[in-house]
C-alpha cells in the first residue's frame, strides 16, 4: 500500500494475527470497517481494548474471567468431585453448551507439542496435578482433542494422574449422530467398535 496508509497497513497486519485470516481476508475486513462501518470499527476497538485490559485467567481453573475466580468455580451447584480437563476456554464453552456436565474444569491453555517446543510446564501440568490432588476431586475427565497432540497430552496427563491414585477417564469417540457408516473414516469406526457399550 501507499506510504501514507501506515494506519491501514497496521490494521491489516493486526487482523492477520487472527487464526485463519490471510492478507486478502484482513484487507477485506479492514476496508469494510473503514468504508462501510466506522461505528462498528469503533465498537470493535473499544471492546478489544476493554477485554485486553480486564479479562484474565481464573486462579483455580485458568479459564477467562474478569474476577479472581470465575463464576463456574464459585458455583455451589457444581460437582467438585469431577474435574474436566480441556485445552482452551473455547473447549470449556463447548462442553458447557451440551448441558451434560455439572462438574468443574481445568483449562490447560494448550496441548503438548514437542515439535513446537510446548512441554508440560507450558500448559500448567503442575497446577493441574495440584488441583486434582486437592483431596476433593475423585474423577478427572480428559477432554483434550483427538489430534496427535491432544492424544499425547491425554496420555501424559492420564499417567501422571493415575500415579497419584486418581480415577481418570477419557471422552468417548464414535460415529457422529446422523451419519452414514460408509462415509465415516475408518479410524472413527475402529474407535467406536473398541469403545462400544
Amino acid at each position: 500500500m501507499a506510504a501514507d496508509t501506515h494506519s491501514l497497513d497496521s490494521l491489516v497486519q493486526a487482523l492477520r494475527r487472527l487464526p485463519g485470516v490471510g492478507v486478502k481476508s484482513a484487507q477485506r475486513m479492514a476496508f469494510h470497517l473503514l468504508q462501510h462501518d466506522r461505528d462498528g470499527a469503533e465498537l470493535l476497538s473499544r471492546a478489544l481494548h476493554d477485554a485486553a485490559a480486564t479479562v484474565r485467567h481464573c486462579a483455580r481453573c485458568h479459564t477467562f474471567t474478569e474476577a479472581e475466580v470465575c463464576a463456574t468455580c464459585l458455583d455451589p451447584r457444581r460437582d467438585p468431585t469431577r474435574l474436566c480437563v480441556v485445552e482452551t476456554p473455547a473447549d470449556q464453552s463447548a462442553v458447557e453448551r451440551t448441558a451434560a456436565y455439572d462438574g468443574l474444569y481445568f483449562v490447560l491453555m494448550g496441548r503438548l507439542s514437542p515439535l513446537d517446543g510446548v512441554g508440560p510446564k507450558d500448559i500448567g501440568v503442575h497446577s493441574l496435578l495440584e488441583r486434582a490432588g486437592d483431596g476433593t476431586v475423585q474423577e478427572v475427565i480428559l477432554a483434550t482433542s483427538f489430534t496427535a497432540e491432544g492424544e499425547t497430552t491425554a496420555h501424559v496427563l492420564g499417567e501422571a494422574l493415575r500415579a497419584r491414585g486418581l480415577h481418570v477417564t477419557r471422552l468417548a469417540r464414535g460415529v457422529p449422530a446422523g451419519s452414514e457408516l460408509e462415509y465415516v473414516d475408518l479410524g472413527t469406526i475402529a474407535h467406536a467398535l473398541v469403545d462400544r457399550r
